[in-house]
């Protein structure tokens, strides 16, 4: 069983080698140095984001694992320690400042995308969102009438000039030294000035009591968006607290077509829970473009052309609620004659 956790000593690639198997060949040895190896490039996230990997007070379980440290060197640790990170608690202030040594980025391969609405269920379930209420939508795009239909994913474009943090008059709505564009929901009075700037429509209005009640004890963090307030605005924050952890966005890992990537540009880096590349070289070599840049936006969201598509767009019909499929209708009436 292959894992990767992550914190500041040691990073964690291989888990629960039984102790009756250290008697194994050296092939097996070298090959698990090989996967291991393998394993490591796609932890490009997980740097600095714990404090340590284990609690003072957990009982160990006298089983040992087999661990690589950060120097390459093999070791061996109880794995009652490894499931018990601990973080710091993060400040207010330090959701607002974000990581000045990280530039988040999003890149969305059209080709891909066959509707699968992963993204979107993941993302009302991580943030307790209701069905109506969709941070990522998934728009079926048409160019001209000549060209090709293709599905379009659509989450928020943390642009790197973003309107909505200048007309906001409270300072909800900011922008982190990370890149990030979140919103403090504690400060929102509502105004919905930063919904009109937006130019892609990207953010929601709560316009009703949360139907997931969630524990007194959980406090509001910019970083989780949650718990929501009745009367303020709410979008996609790009999981930022997953990134402190060295995780994925929910969006990303759930795709089963790998469209989504993230990952961080100053590391050169983005991976779609498969494959990790340079950010880079995927824009470069597969022409990547920014939505509606010409605003002057400057988003930190790349979309790839969806030249060769993997699938018909009338294969993302399958499997929707009448409601969501009444969303398409007439787009999709442009589409009948790309049926064949």
């Amino acid at each position: 069983m292959l894992i990767i956790k992550f914190c500041p000593r040691i990073i964690i690639i291989q888990l629960f080698i039984p102790m009756k198997s250290q008697n194994k060949k050296k092939s097996d040895r070298r090959k698990f140095l090989r996967n291991s190896l393998a394993l490591s490039t796609t932890a490009f996230l997980g740097a600095g984001c714990a404090t340590g990997c284990s609690s003072p007070d957990v009982n160990s379980s006298g089983e040992k694992v087999k661990v690589m440290t950060t120097d390459g060197k093999l070791a061996e640790i109880d794995p009652a320690h490894l499931h018990h990170l601990t973080h710091h608690k993060i400040s207010s202030e330090e959701a607002r400042l974000g990581d000045p040594n990280k530039e988040y980025v999003m890149v969305i391969d059209l080709a891909k995308c066959r509707n699968a609405r992963k993204c979107v269920e993941e993302c009302q379930r991580m943030h307790f969102l209701p069905p109506e209420d969709e941070w990522i939508k998934v728009f079926l795009m048409k160019d001209s009438e000549d060209t090709a239909s293709y599905w379009f994913p659509k989450p928020c474009f943390h642009c790197n000039s973003p309107s909505c943090v200048n007309v906001c008059p409270v300072g909800a709505t900011f922008k982190r030294l990370d890149g990030l564009v979140l919103i403090d929901n504690e400060r929102c009075i509502g105004c919905k000035f930063c919904m009109t700037a937006c130019p892609y429509s990207s953010r929601v209005f709560q316009w009703k009591e949360p139907e997931h009640k969630i524990s007194e004890d959980v406090k509001f963090s910019p970083e989780t968006s949650v718990p929501h307030q009745i009367g303020t605005v709410g979008k996609c924050d790009f999981c930022p607290d997953m990134a402190r952890v060295g995780k994925l966005p929910m969006c990303v890992t759930a795709c089963p077509n790998g469209v989504l990537y993230y990952g961080d540009k100053k590391e050169d880096a983005v991976s779609n829970g498969v494959e990790t590349v340079r950010f880079s070289e995927l824009i470069y070599e597969k022409a990547g473009y920014r939505y509606m840049e010409e605003l002057g936006t400057n988003p930190s969201v790349y979309y790839l052309p969806p030249v060769n598509r993997l699938f018909h767009p009338e294969t993302g019909f399958k499997n929707l609620s009448e409601e969501v499929e009444s969303r398409y209708e007439v787009a999709r009436s442009k589409i009948k004659k790309e049926i064949k």
